[in-house]
């Protein structure tokens, strides 16, 4: 069986494409870098991680971009013998205007080398690339109409204009022709990532709808020609949970047909699992995949005759058994940083962070709340109930330095337990939250003292989080591990903690961050981080 989510943790808009028996998925990954994750399988059951292929500045610069800016829904498809790889970075959040910037790279392999990107258009979000038949190309994204009320946390319908269809002209690398709007969605509104395919004489359309919260919907509709006009689904919507508040896979939407070697069917689709008895998702919007059968009217449906999206689907004939998820253990004794990990928004990672055959040094630059230049690097949170553990060797000389371990979401929702500076005390360990104070970001200090550290050791540093429970704790080399502070609410680090439903996209992360305010560019050394599983 496949086991839904089949990308646990932050991967959300699943693009799906097969070249021969592979499959890759494109998932989107806003503010962090490098951009882009590709996973591969063969089998729809077991996944690895085979790239991020935006991984240069010639690529993807996004110092400046507000949280959940970024890399959104990005296309991935096969043809010609390249791999293509369409994508937004979003400027701008909140407001009237979104400033969404698309852009195609290609490559011979997934391995790359993957291209400088070609600049396509602005005028919307969430973009695709078909690869029709008989040769022609047609780009495909939602308009974005800036005269509503429509702000970020609170999406409008007359924001999402429709689906504009206009042929590509790939020698050339650029649009031709007129743009025409194609599909303006159905009545249950906020129209975006399209994605088209074609079977019997037909070109079919699915689309998100209802915004990426409780509401989402995957929605079709079909026409004898490319520009229209489109008919809707006899149901309307393939998949949704919008109308089953106990279905376990929530927020279902926006995915993409898929067809195996032997003719099966499948579908792909964002979800996400709420904390049991709280509407917050700590794990993001994850990738799922569905099974679907063709019926005699031409049209798709789910196998299960339910739009509501099934935890257990049938796999494809000759799939493995899936593997369990194990531990991940990392001794920073290499030169390259381990592929669970990833940093945010700059392109030049040599100025945050470098290996040093013993550690993984961070330089510290700007605050953990800054958009610009910020030492963290972190890895997905995957699981409900985990421990992370690393060691630091740090030795701060004012208060405006430090360094630790952090459950981060973005700047107005972390936890950080930090080795910093007292006046009075030397070299101590504080606590600094922002349990989703927005939009100010203001922090509080849930220690009512800060726990001093005796001489110039290495500290060891441990979170151990159960659902919305978090505890810290730390370790002086004896083999001793001691809780540091109150029980925190793991919960507001989580898509709809702190400004609301429809106000934040990513996931949670765990990881290592420092940051000297001072400017001074002090550094953190840390010796290795492990990453335990604790349940589902």
């Amino acid at each position: 069986m496949i086991v839904n989510p089949i990308l646990p943790g932050f991967n959300p808009d699943p693009t799906i494409c097969r070249v021969g028996e592979d499959y890759y998925i494109a998932t989107s990954t806003f503010e962090w870098f490098p951009g882009v994750q590709i996973h591969h399988s063969r089998d729809l059951v077991n996944w690895r991680l085979a790239k991020r292929p935006l991984d240069r500045a010639s690529q993807l610069d996004m110092r400046g971009n507000p949280d959940s800016g970024g890399i959104w829904a990005p296309c991935l498809s096969h043809a010609d013998g390249l791999f293509w790889l369409v994508y937004t970075d979003v400027k701008r959040l909140d407001g009237n205007f979104k400033d969404a910037h698309n852009y195609i790279v290609t490559a011979p392999t997934i391995e790359g080398p993957w291209s400088d990107p070609v600049y396509v258009n602005s005028s919307g979000f969430d973009p695709s690339l078909f690869h029709d038949d008989d040769g022609r190309k047609y780009f495909l994204n939602m308009i974005w109409n800036h005269r509503t009320d429509s702000v970020g946390g609170k999406p409008k319908h007359p924001a999402f204009a429709g689906i504009l269809l206009q042929e590509y002209d790939a020698a050339a690398g650029k649009l031709i022709g007129e743009a025409k709007n194609v599909f303006a969605g159905s009545p249950h509104g906020l129209v975006e990532g399209p994605h088209l395919f074609k079977r019997g004489g037909w070109y079919y359309m699915t689309v998100a709808e209802g915004g990426t919260g409780y509401g989402h919907a995957v929605t079709m509709a079909r026409a004898r020609s490319i520009d229209g006009p489109y008919e809707l689904h006899p149901k309307i919507h393939l998949f949704t949970a919008k109308d089953d508040p106990d279905a376990p896979l929530q927020r279902a939407g926006h995915g993409q047909v898929v067809e195996t070697p032997n003719g099966e069917t499948y579908h792909t689709h964002l979800c996400s699992r709420p904390l049991p008895g709280i509407r917050r998702s700590p794990l993001g919007r994850e990738s799922a995949i569905q099974k679907c059968v063709w019926r005699e009217d031409g049209w798709l449906y789910p196998e299960s005759g339910s739009p509501v999206p099934e935890v257990e689907v049938a796999a494809p004939v000759g799939a493995r058994e899936r593997k369990a998820p194990a531990a991940a253990r990392h001794h920073f004794t290499g030169a390259r940083l381990p592929d669970d990990f990833q940093w945010l928004r700059t392109p030049q990672p040599d100025r945050i962070f470098t290996l040093t055959g013993r550690a993984l040094r961070l330089h510290a630059r700007e605050s953990i709340g800054s958009w610009f230049e910020q030492a963290l690097v972190a890895r997905r949170q995957e699981n409900f109930s985990f421990r992370a553990e690393t060691e630091v060797e740090f030795a701060p000389r004012n208060y405006q330095q430090a360094a630790g371990l952090t459950h981060y979401y973005n700047r107005h929702k972390f936890h950080f337990l930090a080795v910093t500076f007292h006046e009075g005390l030397g070299r101590v360990l504080t606590i600094m939250s922002c349990p989703g104070n927005w939009p100010d970001g203001k922090l509080s200090f849930p220690l009512e003292a800060p726990v001093e550290l005796p001489g110039n050791g290495p500290v060891g540093l441990a979170v151990e989080i159960e659902h919305q429970k978090l505890q810290f704790f730390y370790s002086l080399g004896d083999g001793e591990w001691r809780k540091v502070g109150p029980v925190l609410d793991a919960s507001v680090i989580s898509d709809e903690g702190g400004r609301g439903e429809h106000g934040s996209f990513t996931g949670a992360f765990v990881g290592m961050a420092a940051f000297d305010t001072s400017g001074g560019a002090i550094h953190a050394d840390f010796s290795r981080f492990s990453y335990e599983p604790r349940g589902t």
